[in-house]
């Protein structure tokens, strides 16, 4: 076979593999729904002609299933944070009005109870540093709800006192505190609110040795 008859051959035999495929192709065409021709391979398209196919991995994405809490509802301190949660939001809601916050609250409890406290006693009853209890009671007195005085017993020291705007302040509050945390509290009877508080306040008054 001379050259010319060789590359006529591989001519032909291309040929033949080209009308193959396009003859493949015309009937995979075929086979499919009127307007499938124009999809392709196309996922996006594919999906878009099948509505009625659901993706398995977007079955069941979302769920409203409460998650087991079992590892972590035996610990206290789990238990008293969620608690927290509940009561702060009580907090908030009523006292929050009045621009009081949790600590600036409990401050001025202590003062009105304790006439002649220090920044020091303040500090160590709530558990708060020198330098976070001086910048609350900074801002405490520029609201005008406290005051720094001298002791009249150490002129070196200073007392932490009631204004007579902080003294009103008090009153407003503790009367609504009276009643804020029954929302949260409504499941317990008043037998069982004075047992929680009285062994949240054990575990708090406990030594430090033994926490």
């Amino acid at each position: 076979m001379d050259g010319r008859g060789a590359a006529d051959n591989v001519a032909a035999v291309a040929g033949s593999v080209r009308r193959g495929r396009a003859g493949a192709g015309r009937a995979r065409a075929a086979s499919l729904p009127t307007g499938a021709e124009d999809v392709g391979t196309n996922e996006a398209a594919v999906e878009a002609a099948s509505p009625s196919i659901e993706r398995p991995e977007r079955r069941g994405a979302r769920s409203d299933r409460p998650l087991d809490q079992s590892r972590l509802t035996s610990l206290v301190g789990y238990a008293a944070s969620r608690a927290s949660l509940e009561l702060r939001k009580c907090f908030t809601q009523n006292l929050g009005p009045l621009g009081l916050k949790t600590t600036e609250y409990s401050i001025l409890m202590l003062l009105a109870a304790n006439p002649d406290v220090n920044q020091k006693q303040l500090g160590q009853t709530l558990d708060i540093s020198p330098p976070n209890m001086a910048v609350t009671l900074d801002r405490m007195v520029e609201r005008g709800w406290v005051e720094r005085v001298r002791s009249t017993r150490d002129r070196r020291a200073q007392q932490i006192h009631l204004t007579d705007a902080g003294r009103e302040l008090v009153r407003k509050s503790e009367k609504i505190a009276a009643n804020m945390e029954s929302g949260a509290l409504k499941g317990l009877s008043g037998a069982e609110r004075a047992l929680l508080v009285e062994l949240l306040m054990k575990v708090v008054d406990s030594p430090p040795s033994q926490r």
